[in-house]
């Protein structure tokens, strides 16, 4: 009878411990703290993203924007800003994507007018300036959103810094292309990297929130 006690008794408190490590997270300090988003995964160091090398170089480019103009990612340099990789047809993930941005906007409400997010297209013979300004009214991100585009031979050295493949042909059902959000710095270096399998808006949200909490 007492063996059975202390056997529930050690089942009850490991149940316990798991539900308490369930919602307990390292800090940025290795600080064991509470998670800061229902269901959010923060790592080791605060973030939700995998962490740049600290050593990491900027890797500017200029390319024409959904209406033709030229857009630096330079002129962004001071503020934290969202880059990440499109084709305007997709059918799947890119639209997943582009809702996981917005809704992440949203989510920082005012905070968010001062974070530029930019599209780079991976698809330069299907993203027609029509199909652009199509995909950015469907998500709601037009005006939101800078959608650059090109011929290849202005995307590809783009691609090549990025270690970025572009779409390949064929269904638009399939993605071949590589599908992540990275955060800049307001030093103009990438920060942070964020796959698009796995991330909410939630998760983005908390990056975004917390590196442009951060001390210049």
């Amino acid at each position: 009878m007492l063996a059975r006690v202390q056997l529930t008794l050690a089942a009850a408190l490991a149940l316990v411990a798991l539900g308490l490590g369930a919602i307990l997270l390292f800090g940025p300090d290795g600080e064991i703290r509470a998670s800061e988003g229902q269901g959010l995964s923060v790592g080791p160091y605060g973030w939700v993203g995998s962490l740049a090398p600290p050593d990491i170089r900027r890797r500017d480019f200029t390319l024409p924007d959904e209406n033709g103009r030229p857009f630096a990612l330079a002129s962004a340099r001071g503020k934290v800003t969202v880059l990440t990789w499109m084709y305007s047809t997709c059918l799947d993930s890119c639209q997943a994507t582009a809702s996981t941005i917005k809704l992440a906007l949203d989510d920082l409400g005012k905070t968010a007018d001062d974070v530029p997010v930019i599209a780079v297209s991976v698809d330069p013979v299907g993203d027609t300036r029509t199909n652009v300004r199509s995909f950015l009214l469907k998500q709601t991100l037009f005006g939101r959103m800078t959608y650059l585009r090109g011929t290849r031979a202005q995307l590809a050295p783009v691609w090549d810094a990025y270690k970025v493949q572009q779409q390949g042909p064929g269904t638009k059902l399939s993605d071949s292309h590589t599908v992540s959000v990275l955060l800049i710095g307001r030093d103009g270096k990438q920060r942070l990297s964020l796959p698009v399998d796995s991330i909410t808006p939630e998760a983005l949200a908390h990056d975004l929130r917390k590196l442009i909490g951060e001390k210049s």
